[in-house]
């Protein structure tokens, strides 16, 4: 799985690493790729209203979505 970062309008790739998920605890099993995808929006991103953007935490960018493999 990667992330799709918008930064300076260009677009990156950036592999789902174990450093992303070290908080992140899961309560099932089996989960589907884009429920995982929603999991990590919500804890790497903040969402800003006024602009209408998932902006990352990190200051990497925008978070534009994921790529499932």
């Amino acid at each position: 799985m990667e992330l799709i970062i918008q930064n300076d309008e260009l677009y990156q790739l950036v592999p789902v690493t174990k450093q992303m998920m070290e908080h992140i605890s899961l309560l099932v099993k089996e989960i589907d790729c884009f429920d995982l995808c929603d999991i990590l929006r919500l804890h790497l991103t903040t969402y800003h209203d006024s602009w209408n953007l998932h902006i990352m935490n990190d200051g990497s960018g925008y978070f534009y979505g994921c790529i499932c493999k």
